[in-house]
C-alpha cells in the first residue's frame, strides 16, 4: 500500500468531507423542528422517537465494524451516504409514525457509521505521518463545513412554512448524494492492503488493553466537546446574563478557529508523541472549564462578554491541541486487518457519550453554577491522566510519528 495517495484522491476525500459536513451543519440545529414541520408530529413524539432510533443505530455500530473489515471503508462509506441521502430524500413523505421511525434509524445509521468508515478509508490510502496530515485536513474542513451548514439553516429558518423545510430535505439530499459520488471516484486500494486471515473479530479488540485505554479517556474528554453545545448556551444565558446572540458568537468565534487553525495546530502535535498532545489538550481543556466555574462570581456587564470570549479561546486551544492526536491514536492504534472494528468500538466512545450527555449535563446545570465545570474539568484530567498512562503499553509507531510501523499484526494486551 502506498503511504502517499496521489493529489486526485486527496481532492475527492477532502471535497467529501466538505460536503457532507455541510449537511451535518444544516441538520443539526435543525434536527427537532425540520422533522416535526415535514411530518407534523408532536415535538414529543419526534424526541422519542429520535432517542429510540439514535439507540438502535448504536447497536448496529459492530455489524458496521464488520463491514468495514470485509468491504474497505470506501465501499462503507459510500453505502451509509447514499442512505442517508435516501433517507432526506424520503422525509417528505413520512405521513405517519412508523414511516418517520424508518427513515430517522436510516439516517441515524449512516451518522453513526459515517465516522469509523471515513477514518477505516483514510486508514486504508494512507499511513504514518500523511495519514495524520489527512485527518487534520478531515477534521479542520468538517468543522468549516459545519459552519457553513449552519449559515444555511438560519437562513432556511427565515422561509416561512413547511417550504424552507421541504428545501431543506431536498439539499440534505442532494448533499450527501454528491458526497458519496466523490468517495466512489477515490480509486480502491482495498485490494493492496495486506490482510491476515486470523481469527479473534470483536473478541481481539475487546482483549486489546492499550486501544481500551484510548476510547475510555475519549469518552471521558468527549464530553468536554459536547458541552459547548448543549449546556455552554444556557450557562451563558442564565448565569452569566448574555444575550443570545452573544452566547451564540461564541460557538462561532469556536468554529471559526478551530476551521482556520485546526491544520497548523494538527501539523505542531504531530512533532511530539501523540499521547502527550492529546492529554496536554484535555488539560487546557480543564483550566477553561476551572475558568467558566469562577466567571459568575468575577465578572458582569461588558467585562463579562470579554472574559467569555477569552475563556472560549482558551477552551478552542484545548480542541485544537486534543483532537488531532486523539484522532491519529484511535486509526494508528488499529491493526489493518481489524481497522473496522477497532474504529466502531472507538466511535461507540462518542456516541454513547452524545446519548447520555444531555441527562448529565442537565443534572450538573440544574446543581448550580459551578458544579458542572468542576465535574467536567475532573473527567477531562482523568481522560488525560489515563492518555499518559497509555502511552506506556502502546506501540512506539502508534505514540509517536517519528517511530515507523514495523507491522501490521495486532498489539495484544
Amino acid at each position: 500500500m502506498s503511504t502517499e495517495p496521489t493529489l486526485r484522491t486527496r481532492r475527492h476525500l477532502i471535497s467529501a468531507s466538505l460536503v457532507s459536513s455541510i449537511g451535518d451543519g444544516i441538520y443539526v440545529p435543525l434536527t427537532m423542528l425540520f422533522i416535526h414541520s415535514l411530518t407534523g408530529l408532536s415535538l414529543t413524539s419526534v424526541g422519542v422517537g429520535l432517542t429510540v432510533t439514535g439507540l438502535c443505530a448504536l447497536v448496529f455500530m459492530p455489524t458496521a465494524g464488520i463491514l468495514i473489515d470485509r468491504f474497505g471503508g470506501r465501499q462503507v462509506l459510500i453505502g451509509v451516504l447514499t442512505l442517508r441521502a435516501t433517507g432526506f430524500a424520503a422525509y417528505p413523505f413520512a405521513d405517519s409514525y412508523p414511516a418517520f421511525l424508518a427513515i430517522a434509524l436510516a439516517v441515524a445509521l449512516g451518522m453513526w457509521a459515517s465516522s469509523p468508515s471515513q477514518h477505516a478509508l483514510i486508514g486504508d490510502i494512507a499511513q504514518g505521518a500523511e495519514r495524520d496530515r489527512l485527518l487534520a485536513w478531515d477534521r479542520s474542513l468538517r468543522n468549516a463545513g459545519m459552519g457553513c451548514g449552519s449559515f444555511a439553516a438560519a437562513g432556511m429558518l427565515v422561509w416561512n412554512g413547511t417550504g424552507g423545510f421541504i428545501a431543506a430535505a431536498e439539499a440534505l439530499a442532494s448533499v450527501f448524494a454528491v458526497a458519496a459520488v466523490l468517495v466512489a471516484r477515490i480509486p480502491n486500494v482495498r485490494s493492496n492492503v495486506k490482510r491476515l486471515e486470523t481469527p479473534g473479530g470483536y473478541r481481539q479488540v475487546l482483549a486489546d488493553r492499550p486501544y481500551l485505554l484510548i476510547t475510555t479517556a475519549n469518552f471521558l474528554i468527549a464530553f468536554g466537546y459536547t458541552t459547548q453545545a448543549m449546556a455552554l448556551p444556557v450557562f451563558l444565558t442564565r448565569d452569566i446574563a448574555m444575550p443570545d446572540a452573544l452566547a451564540g458568537a461564541v460557538f462561532a468565534v469556536n468554529t471559526a478557529l478551530v476551521a482556520a487553525l485546526g491544520v497548523p495546530a494538527a501539523h505542531l502535535t504531530m512533532r511530539g508523541r501523540r499521547t502527550r498532545a492529546a492529554a496536554l489538550g484535555a488539560a487546557i481543556f480543564a483550566l477553561s472549564f476551572a475558568a467558566f466555574a469562577v466567571l459568575p462570581q468575577l465578572v458582569s456587564g461588558p467585562d463579562a462578554i470579554i472574559a467569555v470570549l477569552a475563556v472560549a479561546v482558551l477552551y478552542t486551544a484545548g480542541e485544537l491541541v486534543h483532537s488531532a492526536p486523539s484522532q491519529s491514536l484511535s486509526v494508528q492504534a488499529a491493526p489493518d486487518h481489524l481497522r473496522g472494528r477497532y474504529l466502531s468500538v472507538y466511535q461507540l466512545s462518542w456516541s454513547v457519550c452524545r446519548t447520555i450527555a444531555p441527562m448529565l449535563l442537565g443534572f450538573l446545570l440544574d446543581a448550580g453554577q459551578w458544579h458542572l465545570w468542576t465535574i467536567l474539568a475532573l473527567m477531562v484530567l482523568t481522560g488525560a491522566a489515563i492518555l499518559l498512562y497509555a502511552e506506556r503499553v502502546l506501540p512506539a509507531h502508534v505514540v509517536s510519528t517519528l517511530e515507523p510501523p514495523t507491522t501490521t499484526a495486532p498489539h495484544g494486551p
